[in-house]
């Protein structure tokens, strides 16, 4: 499972569980735009040179674990994929052809964390969020 990638003079291996959210956490992925979503972060993410592992969207989050070459901030790569995220968002759905400026899709911050040896943890985590938030809704109703 362990993959080293190289760039020039580097070998690395930078893996994140990234997080976050739209704003004021409505529930909005869902639908066409949820799986439209998962080209668009797939092929924002190339264009950095990273690569999304594993992603799962819920109606008012994201997990998805990427990685990342050293060349690249975190904050550079998740700034960059939920900007044009939100633009492509802005223009499919929402009727705008110019420039999506003054309003904001995705909420300002994000949750990272470093993925290390625990990967198949975070994989597995990942894979049955959903399903972990149906039982935890469901403990609240008692």
């Amino acid at each position: 499972m362990r993959q080293v990638s190289s760039l020039n003079h580097t070998r690395w291996e930078c893996k994140y569980h990234i997080v976050f959210i739209p704003k004021y956490r409505r529930k909005v992925l869902f639908g066409q735009i949820r799986r439209e979503l998962a080209d668009v972060f797939h092929r924002l993410s190339r264009q950095r040179e990273s690569l999304i592992e594993e992603g799962h969207l819920m109606p008012d989050h994201v997990h998805m674990m990427i990685s990342i070459p050293p060349k690249y901030a975190v904050s550079q790569v998740v700034g960059y994929i939920k900007g044009k995220s939100a633009i492509h968002i802005a223009r499919s759905y929402l009727g705008r052809k110019r420039n999506y400026v003054g309003h904001h899709f995705w909420a300002r911050g994000y949750f990272a964390s470093t993925v290390g040896r625990d990967e198949q943890v975070i994989r597995e985590y990942i894979r049955h969020q959903e399903q972990e938030d149906r039982r935890i809704d469901q403990l609240k109703l008692m």
